[in-house]
């Protein structure tokens, strides 16, 4: 990206720090950069972000454009989010989300507006080699957001740059100061941004309650459960059972089960089945392969080696047993800083 450079670039806009610093370094180093700041959530909720935004906007006197999206991101990811629970996964929607609006929905307003590339603030990479692109983790090993974008295509990547995927967060702090953005008091958005209250009581208002019996590994009744959408794999705390410490260990959706056991290490397998494959180059590599694997986006990679499974399945082996694999949640592959693709865990 040089100074020479005129390509029109549409920089998704959030109103915090990073996809602000983006923008900045774009138009420093010469495009021609247009706003976009996307309406996903009732109003009241987005109100303030978007004239942040729009402010950000006229710091660098650059345009600003506003798209409503909130029909396409309540039928992609808030339902997808629920039904999902409502099935006995733990979805993550910020997969989805990157993938159906931040990266699709962006993409598609290139042509309306004549642009050459989209950008958004992720703290990760793209790197060409040959005709390929490649996604890499971020320069900021704690802020690395590769995890969530590992159902990218070619396609796509081919016209996004990430500004701020080779700096620290630290380093992004500085650059907004130099910048004079005035928002050092936002804080960082959630993980779940559609959900202002707790989870559980999320899913109690849009899901209601579903009583089922509690058992445990002997299959012996030890208690009784709101809902199995309330409970995630793993999980220790509001599970409501004297004598513990219990530990949800499987989800029996078709009988409304939850099986519970006293022994953390029930909860540690060595292997799983995943679905939805995507490989970053658009092309299945030479299986088995082996790599660094995650199943959730704060879980420390662990070596795995990945094989074929039939129905366009992956069977994810790992080298030593992992705590709590969880139906709904992606697992990612990586070698070294380049993300492979990933899949959603389905068994």
């Amino acid at each position: 990206m040089t100074k020479k450079s005129k390509k029109r670039v549409i920089c998704s806009i959030s109103g915090g720090i990073d996809s602000a610093v983006a923008m900045a370094l774009l138009k420093e180093r010469g495009f021609d950069v247009l706003a976009v700041f996307m309406r996903l959530l009732p109003k009241p909720y987005f109100e303030k972000n978007e004239e942040r935004a729009r402010k950000i906007a006229e710091i660098l006197n650059v345009p600003f454009y506003v798209f409503d999206f909130r029909k396409e991101f309540q039928k992609k990811v808030v339902n997808y989010f629920l039904k999902s629970y409502k099935a006995g996964l733990t979805p993550n929607p910020c997969v989805v989300c990157n993938k159906e609006i931040k990266f699709e929905l962006l993409f598609k307003k290139l042509q309306t507006l004549k642009a050459d590339f989209i950008a958004t603030g992720h703290y990760a990479r793209v790197k060409k080699r040959g005709k390929t692109y490649f996604l890499l983790k971020g320069k900021d090993k704690n802020k690395d957001q590769s995890y969530f974008l590992w159902q990218l295509t070619q396609k796509i990547l081919k016209r996004t740059l990430f500004p701020i995927g080779n700096y620290t967060k630290a380093k992004v702090k500085k650059l907004a100061n130099k910048f004079n953005f005035p928002f050092f008091d936002v804080s960082e958005s959630q993980e779940v941004c559609f959900i202002q209250i707790e989870v559980s009581e999320f899913l109690k208002r849009h899901l209601k309650t579903n009583p089922g019996r509690i058992v445990d590994t002997e299959g012996r009744t030890i208690g009784k459960h709101e809902g199995l959408w309330f409970y995630t794999i793993g999980q220790r705390k509001g599970i409501g059972l004297s004598g513990g410490p219990f530990y949800v260990l499987e989800k029996d959706v078709r009988q409304n089960l939850l099986i519970v056991t006293k022994n953390e290490k029930d909860l540690y397998s060595k292997e799983l089945i995943a679905k939805s494959i995507n490989w970053i180059s658009g092309k299945k590599p030479k299986l088995p392969l082996k790599v660094m694997a995650k199943i959730r986006y704060k879980h420390q990679p662990a070596s795995a080696r990945v094989f074929e499974e039939k129905g366009n399945k992956l069977k994810v082996v790992f080298s030593k047993p992992q705590r709590a694999i969880t139906p709904g949640q992606s697992v990612v592959f990586y070698q070294g800083e380049r993300l492979l693709g990933g899949g959603i865990i389905s068994k």
